[in-house]
């Protein structure tokens, strides 16, 4: 009750009146189970802060378009030179960050040498490992020189928002984390940060200078990011109209889609849920150990029954809706001359020998434990037993990531990238040492099982349906924010 209480002031304080979504006018509240953790997108995993970073307060300089293209943002044209190594961009020379001061590409340069560097500590800085040089030759010039022949605008830069040169430039690059900047941030985006109270809520209104060349600036009036991190807090807020964009619960969507002012929208997600073994000690140092467990689980089952079918069952890494947009992302296959190619067979194991198999599970919380359940379940009428063991946050990352991994077997739900970045650290923390490329690294993942994949999810959003010209899908739920209006 006091949580809700908490919630309802914020939005009073927000909206300068009470909550009734219809008074708050062109103001959307936008729910995120967590704090941002940090807008700085140098730093930042939380996928939420991410979109924040790229469709709110700052700009990369390209994105997907609603086909999932690479098109221009920033960046208006670019062209290709030395056999694919090296890339000139040509930067829009309008736009300017939100204290007046122009966005040039020595911003970009900056950023990406920033982030090649692994002293800063960039999430994606092995994606960025081929980019030999990044530099501005005028102020709206940026040329990428790579070591090697690229294919492709590389994935990390639709990911990687341009920061403002001007403001970190001096800041020491062990400090960075702890800039003022942090505190409050100037973007050159299409919102302009207003403030910040951490655990409650992010404020963004709108950035009437936003050139209409890169979309111009939005329809809203202010975006409001309000944590919510308790479900049924969340659920009732959203139903009583004090928040116009919740993610729900599976288990919830036929009670949300009972309300008239509420529509239930589901669209596929890069998070993929999986069991990583270690493969540096026993029982999973044995690869027909490992395939034993993955031949033993029944992934529909676990999609009906755990995610309510908001979910598609896991034949590897890559959710199916990548594998329609480029043969980068599908397994490879086998040679074949006449008709279907069939997925390439993963080798004969040999048999499995030794006592039946028993191994822990780690996992993080501490309530039921559904999908753990089903997983022990279905594994123990293989003859396979499962101890599940569940930890707190800080001791599970502990375990997992620290310098000497101690588990046997860790349940783990991983937010993906277009460009397959995440599959590298992922089989990294199996203890293998895994291929370059995404078509090696997916064949790795095909025949060396460091992992075994149960579904990937559906994001499941209720939404208000004052809201207007909304677009959930692969780039995420705020990927059409400037041009939601409200009705």
């Amino acid at each position: 009750m006091r949580r809700r209480l908490v919630l309802l002031l914020s939005i009073g304080l927000v909206a300068g009146c009470g909550p009734d979504a219809a008074r708050r006018g062109g103001t959307v509240l936008f729910a995120s189970g967590a704090d941002l953790q940090s807008i700085n997108p140098l730093f930042t995993v939380h996928p939420l802060a991410k979109q924040v970073q790229r469709y709110v307060l700052l700009t990369t300089l390209v994105r997907y378009d609603s086909a999932m293209q690479i098109s221009p943002y920033l960046a208006r044209r670019w062209a290709w030179g030395r056999g694919g190594r090296r890339l000139t961009l040509s930067l829009f020379g309008g736009l300017r960050w939100h204290d007046g001061v122009p966005t040039t590409a020595r911003d970009a340069a900056w950023t990406l040498m920033q982030a090649r560097d692994p002293a800063t500590g960039y999430p994606r800085q092995g994606d960025l490992a081929i980019l030999s040089d990044a530099a501005a030759t005028d102020d709206t010039t940026l040329v990428l020189d790579f070591s090697e022949p690229c294919s492709r605008i590389p994935d990390v830069l639709t990911d990687l928002a341009v920061l403002p040169r001007h403001l970190l430039d001096s800041v020491p690059r062990g400090r960075l984390r702890r800039a003022a900047w942090q505190e409050r941030p100037v973007g050159n985006g299409p919102f302009r940060f207003v403030r910040h109270e951490a655990n409650r809520r992010w404020v963004f209104e709108r950035n009437p200078d936003f050139p209409e060349p890169l979309g111009g600036p939005p329809v809203l009036e202010r975006l409001v990011i309000a944590v919510v991190d308790e479900p049924m807090t969340k659920l009732a807020a959203l139903t009583s109209g004090e928040l116009d964009f919740a993610g729900i619960q599976p288990a919830h969507a036929q009670f949300v889609a009972r309300d008239p002012l509420l529509v239930v929208r589901d669209y596929p997600l890069l998070f993929t849920t999986g069991i990583v073994f270690n493969t540096r000690r026993p029982p999973f140092d044995s690869l027909p150990r490992r395939a034993q467990v993955a031949g033993s689980l029944d992934r529909p089952a676990l999609v009906a029954g755990f995610a309510y079918g908001f979910g598609t069952p896991a034949d590897g890494p890559v959710p199916p809706e990548l594998t329609v947009l480029s043969a980068a992302y599908r397994v490879p296959r086998t040679d074949c001359t006449d008709g279907p190619c069939p997925q390439r067979a993963r080798p004969k194991m040999p048999p499995v020998t030794g006592p039946p198999l028993s191994f822990e599970l780690l996992t993080v919380g501490s309530g039921e434990a559904a999908l753990e359940q089903m997983v022990q379940a279905q594994l123990a009428r293989a003859g396979i037993t499962v101890k599940i063991r569940q930890l707190e946050l800080s001791a599970f990352l502990d375990r997992v990531y620290g310098p000497h991994p101690d588990f046997e077997a860790v349940l783990l739900g991983t937010p993906g990238d277009l460009g397959l970045g995440y599959l590298k650290p992922l089989a990294s923390l199996s203890g293998l040492h895994p291929p370059d490329g995404p078509e090696a690294l997916q064949r790795f993942f095909h025949d060396s099982l460091p992992a075994t994949f149960l579904y990937h999810a559906r994001g499941l959003q209720g939404v208000s349906r004052r809201i207007r010209g909304v677009q959930l899908g692969l780039r995420g739920e705020l990927a059409s924010v400037a041009t939601w209006s409200v009705q």
